[in-house]
């Protein structure tokens, strides 16, 4: 159990609403149901009556709110006996990132300076919203971009992959080219939904030459992989970290020839507090050592 979790239900509690307790707490709001859930599959217990206009505490709930604050207070306590500092990093992510961003944080954390974790998965422009509103300390993104108000510091690059039935007639070869799916119908996503992405497929087959069929807008990964597994003739091309997050045995990940890459980004408020995650992109891009420039003094204090 994690004394974020707890300090998430105390300002629900308190508030009897999700989205007065994401502003008290400045995360996103998902960030604060995602917690309050687990708390409750941790303990086995419901704490929170939910209702489309109502939160209400249980009688379970109205317990535990007084032995969390007391928990809250003595971790308080103790947080200023030993002078260590209340630090939270808040970091926005998405399908396919997670490897990336547990190795940049045991990265960072190889610093010796402790801080607690708030990973909030949330779809491209909301994750940019959400830095522009002061709710997360970084992002990260996959695409080349360009936000004011943000500062995108490329970090590294992943293979896009084609993405296919089992049964698709290229599904055995070691690597296969543009010029041979073209025949096929290609699944993508739409712009408003991912921007990078559908930018970097659109790029790539202008640069091949190719106009192939394009098929209904592709919605989540697992989506798109699951509808690929049943339609032969249909295809995408996805990050490499979005392939092996959603592994199928129903479809084949091949690689292109010639390669196509995507390039990754961290990204932070341009003037904001989190403005010295930017040290911390040679983390997130897979270097294993620490950033000697890094410092989450600037980051959000826990609230």
């Amino acid at each position: 159990m994690e004394l974020r979790a707890l300090r998430y239900f105390v300002a629900v509690a308190e508030e009897l609403h999700f989205g007065r307790a994401a502003e008290r707490l400045h995360i996103a709001q998902p960030a604060v149901s995602q917690q309050i859930a687990r708390l409750e599959r941790e303990l086995g217990v419901r704490l929170l009556d939910r209702s489309p206009r109502n939160v209400t505490l249980t009688a379970t709930g109205s317990r535990v709110l007084d032995a969390a604050r007391d928990v809250l207070a003595a971790a308080e306590r103790l947080r200023v006996v030993s002078g260590t500092p209340a630090v939270t990093l808040r970091i926005g992510t998405a399908a396919g990132l997670s490897a990336r961003a547990e190795r940049g944080i045991d990265a960072l954390g190889a610093n010796g300076i402790p801080f607690d974790v708030v990973l909030v998965d949330l779809p491209f422009s909301a994750r940019l919203d959400a830095l522009l509103r002061g709710e997360l300390d970084v992002a990260l993104v996959l695409g080349e971009f360009s936000v004011p108000g943000l500062t995108a510091l490329p970090s590294w690059t992943e293979p896009l992959l084609a993405v296919l039935s089992r049964h698709h007639h290229c599904a055995e070869r070691a690597t296969v080219g543009l010029a041979e799916l073209a025949d096929g119908v290609l699944r993508m996503p739409a712009r408003d939904r991912d921007r990078p992405l559908h930018d970097a497929v659109t790029a790539a087959l202008a640069a091949a030459g190719v106009r192939p069929e394009l098929g209904r807008p592709a919605e989540s990964t697992r989506a798109t992989i699951v509808e690929l597994g049943t339609t032969p003739h249909s295809w995408t091309l996805l990050p490499a970290g979005q392939v092996d997050e959603f592994a199928s045995p129903r479809v084949r990940a091949i690689p292109l020839d010639p390669p196509v890459t995507i390039i990754g980004s961290v990204v932070v408020p341009a003037d904001g507090p989190g403005h010295a995650a930017v040290c911390a992109a040679p983390a997130f891009g897979g270097d294993t050592t620490p950033p000697s420039t890094w410092s989450l003094d600037t980051v959000s204090e826990s609230r």
